[in-house]
C-alpha cells in the first residue's frame, strides 16, 4: 500500500525517512523536516489509516505498516535509508531493522518500545474509536504527548495537536491501536544489527524510560540518549535537543 508522503531536501542527498506516532500526521515532524532537509532528502510518511494515507479495515499489524513504508520507498526508488520513528513509528523502524536490514543504514527509535505497556488500554481505545470516534479520546491522548508545563506555556500547540489526533479516521486509529497492542519483539532485539540510536523522554508516561532501556540493552551497540523536560512527543517538545541527535546519527551512515 502506497502512503501519503512529503519530500523535502535535495534529490541527491542521503534519504532520511520519518515515521509518525499513533494519532499523528506528517505535521508531528514539523520541527525536524525542514531543519534536516538542508543535508538529507527527508521523506515523511503518513501511516496507514492516518492523514492522507489509505484507510483499509483493521486490525493491522506492525508488519503491515512496515511493508507499506517499504512499498512506498520502492515507488520512490529509495533502496536504503536512515529511519527515525516515534512510538508506533519506532516500532515500524524496529520491524525494518529486524526483517529488512538491507534497507536501513541507521535507526533512531524515539519514545517507543519493543513491547508497549498496557496493551489492554490500546485495545480499549480501539473499541472507543470505532464506537465514538477518535475525538472521544483525543484529550486524554494529548496529555501524554507533552509535559504539563509545556502544555500550559504553549496552549495553542497543545490544541492544534489535540485536533490532529481527533481528525484521525476511526478505523485507522483503531487498527493501529491493535498493532501496538500486539507488538512484542523483546526476545528478538539481539538480531538487530543496524546502528541504532534510542531516545527517551524522561517524563514520558506512555512509553516510560524503562521501555527505551530495554531497547538499548537488547540491541547490540545501541546508544541511549535521555531528554529532560520531555514527555511522549520529545521530538516536538525539545527539538533543540532531538534534531541534532538525529542529524548526527544519520550522518554516521555515510
Amino acid at each position: 500500500m502506497k502512503l501519503h508522503h512529503v519530500i523535502e531536501g535535495p534529490d541527491d542527498a542521503p534519504p532520511l525517512v520519518l515515521l509518525c506516532s499513533l494519532g499523528s500526521t506528517v505535521d508531528m515532524w514539523a520541527p525536524q523536516r525542514r531543519e534536516l532537509a538542508d543535508e538529507f532528502r527527508v521523506i515523511t510518511l503518513d501511516t496507514r489509516g492516518h492523514g492522507g494515507s489509505p484507510v483499509p479495515d483493521g486490525p493491522y499489524a506492525v508488519e503491515d505498516l512496515a511493508r507499506d513504508v517499504l512499498e512506498t520507498l520502492d515507488d520512490l526508488g529509495v533502496t536504503r535509508a536512515s529511519f527515525a520513528g516515534v512510538s508506533l513509528g519506532g516500532a515500524i523502524a524496529q520491524w525494518i531493522g529486524l526483517h529488512a536490514p538491507e534497507r536501513a543504514s541507521t535507526l533512531a527509535l524515539l519514545c517507543t518500545a519493543a513491547l508497549f505497556p498496557n496493551g489492554d488500554t490500546f485495545r480499549q481505545r480501539a473499541q472507543t474509536a470505532r464506537a465514538e470516534g477518535v475525538a472521544a479520546i483525543a484529550d486524554a491522548v494529548v496529555t501524554r504527548w507533552f509535559t504539563d508545563d509545556y502544555a500550559d506555556a504553549e496552549p495553542e500547540t497543545a490544541r492544534r495537536m489535540r485536533d490532529m489526533i481527533a481528525a484521525t479516521p476511526a478505523e485507522g486509529y483503531a487498527g493501529c491501536c491493535e498493532a501496538v497492542a500486539a507488538w512484542d519483539i523483546v526476545d528478538q532485539l539481539g538480531s538487530i544489527s543496524t546502528p541504532t540510536l534510542v531516545v527517551s523522554g524522561v517524563d514520558d508516561p506512555a512509553t516510560p524510560p524503562g521501555c527505551q532501556q530495554v531497547l538499548a540493552d537488547g540491541i547490540p551497540g545501541a546508544r541511549l540518549e535521555s531528554v529532560t523536560d520531555a514527555a511522549h512527543l520529545a521530538s516536538f517538545q525539545r527539538p533543540e535537543v532531538v534534531t541534532p541527535l538525529l542529524r548526527e546519527h544519520a550522518k554516521g551512515a555515510r
